[in-house]
């Protein structure tokens, strides 16, 4: 695993581009959502998350009280784990949102460009007519939907935090 997150994105993604040039599903936002969500990194620090705040005798006094597997999931796992999950969430939104690699590979069509692409290609300007007012606009609209992310999810994070400090 650790291996597998030593190798940078980019190298990876000729891999990725490959096969999805080779089965023909270019164009496509999926393509751009899914590998951010299932990654490596998100993979090892969820099992490291759950290891470390999660004791296997909790799932093992739910089992001996007759608790069903989905039942023990969405009822005691589920919770523990919700701040590492919000964490998560927002860092694949992050790297989602802001790729300019991947998508500049993967989408073809003018018309479902991502904003890092639509920004990027604003930079290229004349020397005459340099203004950057609409690519800093675009910047500034980019940044907008990350932060909304950002302050509903947080609220888990905190919550998850002091969840534990308090004895009552």
């Amino acid at each position: 695993m650790l291996a597998v997150m030593m190798i940078p994105s980019q190298i990876a993604g000729i891999g990725l581009v490959t096969i999805l040039y080779s089965i023909g599903f270019v164009n496509n936002y999926w393509v751009i959502i899914i590998p951010a969500i299932a990654s490596p990194a998100t993979f090892f620090f969820m099992k490291q998350y759950i290891q470390s705040v999660l004791p296997y005798e909790i799932i093992e006094a739910a089992r001996v009280d007759g608790s069903s597997e989905f039942r023990t999931f969405n009822q005691i796992v589920l919770p523990i784990i919700k701040p590492a999950l919000s964490v998560q969430f927002i860092f694949a939104f992050v790297a989602s949102w802001n790729n300019l690699f991947i998508p500049s590979l993967i989408i073809q069509d003018g018309n479902k460009r991502t904003l890092p692409i639509i920004i990027a290609q604003l930079g290229v300007s004349d020397p005459k007519n340099f203004d950057q007012g609409a690519r800093f606009m675009l910047m500034f609209l980019a940044i907008i939907p990350t932060v909304i992310i950002y302050l509903i999810f947080s609220k888990y994070i905190i919550k998850g935090t002091t969840e534990g400090s308090v004895k009552g």
